[in-house]
């Protein structure tokens, strides 16, 4: 069982989003001072609008370390110990789609391509396909975990399919399929989704936690760059058809 201490917990969660926020801080201050020279209630908005932003970021996260991360890892274990491993590999994928829908960074794209697109592109259609290739690759983690595959033999032919979608998907997808692998492998992915792989690979016997418990993350973010871009040629596909 994993235990937290709170305090410490959030001493050094407080650290971390002053390590985050605090350089990004002086740098748009610096612009303010050199190039901007916008009103004083401008900068006074900044300040606030930081302050905000880091008690709701420290908020965010105590949250998750203190919650998804030891359920997570909690519930890997429980799955690795099934009899019936594609149970695993099936919850894997259902809580890859729900973890990934949960996911604030992943709608923040989906509303700024809709927002970019005019709405041409629906923010509803971006994100079922980055929740579902999510779950599909998660799935592949917990099948990955389970049968010994090494990481490679999907990453490798992962990345090729992804260029070669390069050149056949709409072009307004290929820029955002890349940032949306970005923001899946955010604080619910590394917290929640990590802490299963590691419990999956803790559990299912014969195997270490380098080398079998990590690499989910890496499958997260590699999954939307697939799965927008193939959302992409099945669009142009269809325009292609209708005209």
């Amino acid at each position: 069982m994993i235990t937290i201490n709170l305090f410490e917990t959030a001493l050094v969660t407080a650290i971390d989003v002053a390590q985050a926020v605090i350089p990004l801080l002086l740098v748009l201050l610096i612009f303010q001072i050199l190039f901007l020279r916008q009103p004083v209630s401008y900068v006074s908005a900044l300040l606030k609008g930081t302050l905000i932003a880091s008690l709701g970021l420290w908020l965010f996260l105590m949250g998750v370390q203190i919650g998804f991360l030891p359920y997570g890892r909690a519930v890997g274990e429980a799955l690795g110990s099934l009899s019936h491993k594609w149970l695993t590999i099936l919850l894997g994928f259902v809580l890859g789609f729900i973890t990934t829908w949960s996911e604030p960074a992943v709608r923040i794209l989906c509303d700024q391509v809709e927002e970019a697109s005019a709405g041409s592109i629906r923010k509803k259609g971006i994100l079922v396909s980055i929740c579902t290739g999510v779950a599909v690759f998660v799935a592949l983690g917990m099948a990955r975990v389970i049968y010994h595959i090494p990481i490679l033999y999907i990453l490798i032919p992962g990345y090729i399919l992804a260029i070669m979608l390069i050149w056949f998907t709409k072009a307004e997808f290929v820029g955002f399929a890349f940032d949306a692998g970005g923001v899946a492998t955010g604080p619910m992915a590394n917290t929640l989704l990590l802490g299963l792989g590691l419990g999956v690979a803790a559990s299912s016997g014969g195997q270490t936690l380098l080398r079998d418990g990590f690499g989910l993350v890496a499958l997260i973010a590699l999954a939307p760059i697939i799965s927008v871009m193939a959302l992409g040629l099945i669009i142009r596909l269809k325009i292609h058809n209708w005209g």
